[in-house]
């Protein structure tokens, strides 16, 4: 309740507490609450400061609670007003940058970014800044942000950013990648496949681009060049919609049913070349149910050869 004002839900559950009694000392606030004096304490001090607790005139060292209309509407309309002075001074320096843009040499639109964790910072700020798509381009070598350390991808995500996603055919074989495109499939990221790519790329919108790169120093450090909108960044674009177009869509909307669910996550990985040994750690099954599995679905198709149960399984609809 009181975190738009900067206040955790340890303030929260104070200010509940006391809300819900006549009045309260800090020690019945800890105990009520299972929390330590001096874990209380302080949190009581700050909502006196705001003017959420008032000390009790009979008794100092009792708390009462201050009336919520009262005590966090200012503080609301407060918080209010500077996040509308932020915004109107968000749009003065993208002016201010917009002009400076416009007087950018060809030098100019590529800014080399250089560290690893300032290359982390960059991705995670071309995805909180995205309000349309992003696009990217992924290698089998893990770099930059893992799936779990990607929250910015989730927040995006959330708020309907689309995401289109090329992913070399090796990245089909990291454990438990199959169950994890399924799960972001579910709330709009969608994964096509490449045997190969060039490089890594992050694209927010159509108005920057990241792409890494790997610096040629002793020390073996990470870089990326962020690009500008220019003719460079209309170039990236296009490479990446050529990709896109060539590229197997990993998992299908629609798809007719087959005898399981496995059969089509199996036909799935199988037709983009993911080995038998690396699909079965994919579906959690063994490496003899994964080739039992396919001499069944040889049989229902009525095929003797792999690649005529592949050409079979997309004439049925099956993947």
């Amino acid at each position: 309740m009181l975190e738009a004002l900067g206040l955790d839900e340890a303030h929260t559950a104070v200010y509940r507490r006391v809300l819900q009694q006549p009045s309260a000392s800090t020690a019945e606030i800890a105990g009520s609450l299972s929390m330590s004096l001096p874990r209380v304490q302080p949190i009581v001090d700050e909502l006196e400061r705001l003017g959420l607790l008032a000390r009790q005139a009979a008794s100092s060292d009792r708390f009462t609670a201050s009336p919520p209309n009262i005590a966090l509407r200012p503080l609301l309309l407060e918080r209010e007003r500077g996040i509308s002075r932020a915004h109107e001074a968000l749009l003065e320096l993208s002016d201010l940058y917009r002009r400076s843009a416009e007087q950018r040499s060809v030098a100019d639109v590529v800014d080399v970014v250089i560290g690893d964790d300032a290359v982390r910072q960059r991705v995670a700020q071309l995805q909180a800044a995205s309000t349309t798509q992003v696009r990217v381009l992924v290698l089998n070598e893990i770099a930059l942000l893992s799936g779990e350390e990607n929250i910015e991808e989730d927040r995006a995500l959330a708020r309907g950013v689309r995401y289109r996603v090329i992913v070399e055919s090796a990245v089909l074989e990291r454990p438990g990648f199959l169950a994890a495109a399924r799960d972001m499939s579910q709330i709009g990221e969608e994964i096509r496949v490449l045997p190969t790519l060039p490089t890594r790329m992050f694209i927010a919108d159509d108005q920057m681009a990241l792409v890494p790169m790997h610096s040629q120093g002793e020390d073996d450090g990470f870089g990326a060049l962020l690009i500008h909108p220019s003719g460079l960044l209309d170039l990236v674009v296009s490479i990446f919609e050529e990709y896109w177009r060539a590229a197997t869509e990993f998992l299908p909307l629609a798809a007719a049913p087959v005898a399981e669910d496995i059969d089509r996550d199996l036909l799935h990985l199988l037709l983009m070349g993911v080995t038998d040994a690396a699909a079965a750690g994919q579906l959690g099954i063994s490496l003899r149910t994964v080739q039992r599995r396919v001499a069944d679905l040889m049989d229902i198709a009525g095929v003797t050869t792999r690649m005529q149960l592949g050409a079979e399984a997309v004439r049925r609809e099956w993947v």
